[in-house]
């Protein structure tokens, strides 16, 4: 187990170092002035040039470069180009409201794909099998800013039972907090439980076909009983894979989805500062999600071992 972690940790820092090295190129390909944004297009050559120099960017890329690494090392997130203020704050404020709506939604979806999956498998020849599993095609195609558009004009035009948008912090009112977190939670969890129904539903068919299942089921175990005291510890290992895969894909929607629910999230912030060319937010935010990805990757690479300990060892006991 150690050598595994050891492992992953290596592989992290240096998917890090490889990402930060794209992310960083991507941003000076990019058109545009910060300095000039900054200033507005009636600004002198020598205003623009001064701001230039504050700003850094007109040493060499590789100082640059060096510069960025040096101060996200020391947790220093550098300042804004467009306000000049301190990053690292509003970036982790942004974050926890960024944390809450993905964990809330992943909750949610784990939540409806564990059992409508495993019985779209249990149920796969009969036709409540059917239904569910037609059901969770049509949640797979709906994109999560249209679930999200749609649970504001039935719950929240329509009935009136919950707020259109806002945010609120926990700390402040959390009845509010909670009434404005179910519908862009709802909008993501719904779209993202469809699709790992549909994963979970293809393990536990793998598994119900797996001779020890098949077994159990000849000694007169039930199919639901067989499958939980024999299948699903063999079931969970594709279906944690795809978690892990899931968690990219709501980060990547809740920028949308905070933008439609006016919530002053991450992606709010990542969608701001590449509107205003404010380069050094956009490299700290992506950044962030990078590794929170691939802190997530690791963690899902040592639950394998956990899980199923022949994983960590080659196979062998």
């Amino acid at each position: 187990m150690v050598i595994v972690l050891a492992w992953r940790l290596l592989t992290l820092v240096v998917s890090l170092f490889v990402s930060s090295l794209l992310v960083f190129g991507f941003m000076q390909v990019l058109p545009g002035d910060p300095a000039r944004v900054a200033l507005g297009v009636n600004a002198s050559e020598e205003a623009v040039a001064r701001l230039r120099a504050d700003f850094g960017l007109d040493q060499p890329l590789d100082a640059r470069y060096v510069d960025w690494i040096g101060g996200l090392l020391r947790f220093d997130l550098g300042e804004s180009y467009i306000s000049r203020a301190p990053i690292g704050p509003q970036l982790l404020d942004r974050l926890a409201v960024t944390g809450w709506l993905v964990g809330a939604a992943m909750i949610i979806a784990v939540v409806i794909a564990l059992p409508i999956g495993t019985l779209m498998a249990v149920r796969h020849r009969h036709v409540s099998g059917l239904v569910l599993s037609a059901l969770s095609q049509i949640g797979v195609a709906i994109p999560a800013f249209l679930a999200g558009l749609l649970l504001i004009t039935l719950f929240a035009v329509h009935l009136g039972w919950l707020p259109a948008n806002g945010w609120t912090p926990p700390a402040r009112d959390p009845v509010m907090f909670l009434r404005q977190l179910v519908l862009p939670a709802l909008s993501l969890g719904l779209v993202q439980g469809a699709v790992l129904s549909r994963y979970v539903r293809s393990a536990v068919l793998d598994v119900m076909r797996e001779d020890y299942v098949r077994t159990a089921r000849a000694k007169g175990l039930g199919p639901m009983r067989a499958l939980w005291r024999h299948g699903l510890r063999n079931a969970a290992i594709p279906v944690v894979t795809v978690l892990a895969l899931q968690l990219a894909t709501l980060l990547i929607g809740a920028v949308v989805v905070e933008r439609v629910f006016v919530i002053p999230g991450l992606g709010s912030l990542l969608l701001d500062a590449v509107a205003n060319r404010d380069l050094i937010v956009v490299q700290d935010v992506v950044m962030v999600l990078v590794l929170a990805v691939l802190l997530v990757n690791m963690l899902v690479d040592v639950l394998y071992s956990v899980i199923d300990p022949r994983l960590a060892t080659g196979g062998r006991r």
